[in-house]
């Protein structure tokens, strides 16, 4: 009997089912949009019930449509989005407070209190103090649900990422864990010792006991009893560092982009962590037995949702694919550059305080032409973490492996080629975060024998290479480079 793969993909705005076979291949796939709660200006909530209700739908469809029993599959793994965190009560089993979501700056206020600790900090975890990172989300949670903090330091809540979340429920309660890789994202672990640290726990104020345990990334984490008591999960990968592994990008120096609503550039630093004194961002990878593999990290927080952005709210267009065709009916932006600082500015920025700028506007600007700029605008950001990137490894890293839903856009992907002066490679499939957890649920099972025969069933779908000069290029940077400056001299300062 064909056994499959089963990988629960939860996102940002979305969650996934998805059925692999022993050739990486997708067989079948469920898809279910979860909604985003937007209470305050700059805050994103997620309801911890409805994602975990989502996720019962779309492995009950998966299975339907494949028209197989629990018995067809071999093992789950798991990847989400990361840094989003979930508290809820010990006893009762039941949130305390909406999932904070990554991208929610609700806890910048709190990280402020902590910016004279930030060599401390950035040395134990490789980040930087940001509201993007769990700690202050949690702390947000203890200082703003009446009675928490007590119920906390009594060890009555618990507290985890998406996957502590899900590996909650999908055990009815008996698996309290996380991976390295999500863990790494807290604030709270030190990545040198592959623990939490306990002088940041003190620190943020959060009982150890509120925390999950960590585990490798490939690991028998038990049996989702939810769903059938003899299915196992035996992988665990924050998205990103799925999409590397999903990837093969197994060797020092190998690198992907992961353009989503966010883009995650992510290179292989090897079996040591590399810090980075430019704003990118140091991070376990997986583990795998005993072996631990890092990375280093660019983040750019709009990405896709610029195109979102365009069609939801300024109605220029009436379906993300729209884009590409738009784009191309112009010759150039004629000088227009956008640059979406909704949320702030990720690498090499790091800052919070800019917010979204148009320039180069003229009576002869048209739709077709600001439409062209926003895609640009998503080359441009993940070209910064690149040239970061490319510094802080001292590696030249001549291709670049892409996935996510804006990938689909070729005049993106030509333009990033365009100025970058790099390959990108697509690969040919379209869930490759869903694939790295498959293939570290696999290892684990034994469904793939070994790293060697994962590295066979990579396939890359198309190659773009530079189309201009190296001149031409350095131009349109210089352009983006000016924006972004002219972008940050006008704040939103409290």
């Amino acid at each position: 009997m064909e056994k499959y793969i089963l990988s629960i993909d939860q996102g940002t705005t979305s969650s996934r089912a998805i059925l692999f076979d022993s050739k990486g291949h997708i067989f079948q796939s469920a898809y279910r949009e979860i909604k985003n709660y937007f209470p305050k200006s700059g805050w994103v909530e997620i309801d911890p019930q409805e994602l975990w209700i989502s996720v019962i739908e779309v492995v009950n469809e998966v299975l339907v449509k494949a028209n197989i029993t629990y018995s067809s599959i071999d093992s789950i793994g798991i990847t989400n989005q990361r840094e989003t965190v979930v508290v809820w009560d010990k006893k009762s089993g039941l949130p305390i407070y909406n999932a904070i979501n990554w991208q929610s700056r609700q806890s910048s206020e709190i990280c402020e209190r902590y910016l004279d600790k930030k060599e401390f900090i950035h040395k134990k975890t490789g980040l930087l103090i940001n509201p993007y990172f769990s700690a202050s989300k949690i702390r947000f949670i203890l200082e703003n649900v009446e009675g928490a903090e007590k119920k906390a330091r009594e060890g009555k809540l618990l507290c985890g990422t998406i996957d502590t979340w899900l590996l909650y429920k999908m055990s009815e309660g008996k698996i309290f864990a996380t991976d390295v890789s999500n863990a790494s994202r807290t604030m709270l672990f030190n990545i040198n010792t592959l623990t939490w640290d306990n002088e940041l726990l003190d620190l943020f104020g959060i009982p150890a006991c509120m925390l999950p345990k960590v585990c490798p990334s490939s690991f028998d984490y038990g049996t989702a009893t939810f769903f059938d008591k003899n299915l196992h999960i035996c992988g665990v990968a924050g998205d990103q560092q799925a999409s590397l592994f999903g990837h093969t990008c197994f060797k020092k120096g190998d690198s992907k982009n992961t353009y989503g609503t966010g883009c995650f550039m992510l290179t292989n630093t090897g079996k040591c962590p590399v810090y980075s004194k430019n704003g990118l961002l140091t991070t376990v990878a997986w583990k795998i037995g005993d072996e631990v593999t890092y990375a280093l990290e660019g983040s750019v927080f709009i990405g896709g949702a610029v195109v979102q952005w365009l069609k939801d709210e300024m109605k220029m267009i009436k379906t993300s694919d729209e884009s590409e065709k738009e784009a191309n009916l112009c010759e150039d932006t004629n000088g227009v550059y956008i640059v979406p600082a909704f949320v702030g500015l990720g690498t090499p920025y790091w800052d919070d305080n800019v917010r979204g700028a148009v320039f180069g506007l003229t009576r002869g600007t048209n739709k077709h032409q600001f439409v062209r700029a926003a895609l640009d605008s998503i080359a441009y950001q993940c070209a910064d973490v690149y040239l970061v990137m490319q510094k802080e490894t001292k590696l030249e890293i001549p291709v670049l492996r892409v996935d996510g839903g804006a990938t689909e856009n070729n005049y993106l992907l030509q333009f990033e080629s365009d100025i970058l002066h790099i390959y990108i490679e697509r690969t040919s499939c379209k869930e490759i975060t869903a694939l790295g957890a498959c293939y570290l649920a696999g290892l684990c099972s034994g469904y793939f024998s070994s790293i060697k025969s994962i590295e066979k069933t990579h396939e890359v779908e198309k190659v773009f290479t530079s189309e201009i000069s190296e001149e031409e290029a350095k131009k349109y940077l210089k352009g983006w480079e000016k924006a972004v400056k002219a972008t940050q001299a006008y704040r939103v300062d409290k």
